[in-house]
Parts: structure tokens; sequence; C-alpha cells
């Protein structure tokens, strides 16, 4: 197997004024956490530097990428984001604290994955946020969004269906089949997320 060069960087949390109070360091600290947790979409955005520099521009149009995160990282601490190649395939870790943080894999196939947009059809954005419950994600309920652009002038949406929705060791978990599409009829991105809507409380001291 073959190592690439590491990388290295400080920690930010970019959603601490977030309205998932998850990230912010008084409210994760009563479930157990040191703080607000760094999001995984910034994790993400970590662990896919070592793909690009192996790659470049082709890994941003056609590459596949698979994370999962195991540990929190916290605000101002450093990540070690490390990976070794065998088979063409990027083996990635993120370490903190002495501890793994995310791992994943990452592959630069010879043509992008095909996505039909047939099979993601646009849906109304909700009106206004409600508190999640477990009723919220319904088993193929579809649940756009809709985000900045990545690019100037360009509008993308995600439309997610719900595939999954059940408990794990106390904490409630949602299961999303996604597809982010530009201005409305361009697939960008097809993502499996999985996600803990609802975490596990601490017991009362």
């Amino acid at each position: 197997m073959k190592r690439l060069e590491p990388y290295q960087v400080q920690v930010y949390n970019t959603a601490k004024a977030s309205e998932n109070k998850m990230h912010d360091d008084t409210v994760a600290q009563k479930f157990g956490f040191s703080g607000g947790l760094v999001p995984g979409v910034d994790v993400m955005a970590y662990m896919m530097h070592l793909p690009v520099r192996q790659w470049g521009r082709a890994f941003l149009e056609r590459g596949l990428i698979e994370a999962r995160f195991v540990k929190p990282v916290y605000d101002g601490e450093t990540a070690d984001v490390t990976a070794e190649e065998a088979d063409s395939t990027l083996v990635i870790h993120v370490e903190s604290r002495g501890q793994t943080c995310a791992t994943g894999t990452a592959s630069l196939p010879a043509a992008a994955p095909s996505a039909d947009i047939g099979n993601f059809p646009p849906a109304a954005l909700v009106a206004s946020r409600i508190p999640v419950t477990p009723t919220s994600y319904e088993l193929g309920k579809w649940a756009p969004s809709r985000d900045p652009a990545a690019a100037i002038g360009d509008e993308l949406a995600a439309r997610a269906r719900v595939t999954g929705n059940y408990e794990k060791k106390g904490h409630r978990f949602v299961e999303l089949d996604a597809l982010i599409v530009a201005n409305g009829d361009t697939p960008v991105a097809h993502c499996q997320h999985i996600a803990i809507y609802q975490p596990r409380e601490q017991a009362a001291a």
C-alpha cells in the first residue's frame, strides 16, 4: 500500500449558531460531549483534501467517496487526515485527540455514476420548520431543501427520500437517498446519508 502525504488542519466549528444545537457547546455538553460537534460536512471536507490532491479536478467531476463518523471532532483542536492507496482506492482516516474520528474510502471511476433525475421528483419546500419527531421521517417521504449555490448563478436543491427511520442504542437514526440537482435539471451529486436526528440523552446525575 502506498501512503500519501498527510493533511493536517486546525478544526473550526462553522455551525455554532446553527439551529441544530448539537453544534452548540452548552447543548452538546448536556448529551455528554466535550463541546459543540463540528459538522460532519466539515469533517468530510477535510477528508476530500487527499483525493483532490491525488486526482485533481477529475475527482470533483466523477469521484466517489464514502465516510463514517465515529467520534466527535471539536473546535480549536487539530485533525490529522491520512490515506493509503490500495487497488486504486484511497483508505482515509481522520484522527484527533489520539482517536480515530472518521474513516472512509475514495476512488475515481472511469466515468461519472449515472443518476436518473426522473427517480427524484421535485417536492414543495417546507414552509416552516417544526421540532423533529419520529413521525417527521415517514418511509418513502420526500424531504426537499434548497441550499446556497455552488457556483455563481447556480441554484442547488436536494431531493431526498426517506429510506430508513429507526432507533439504535437510544439514538434515533434517519437514512436518506438524496440527489443534488442544479438549476432544476442537472444532477450534481448522489448521496446516501445516515444521520442521528435525536441523540440519546444522558442520565441525570
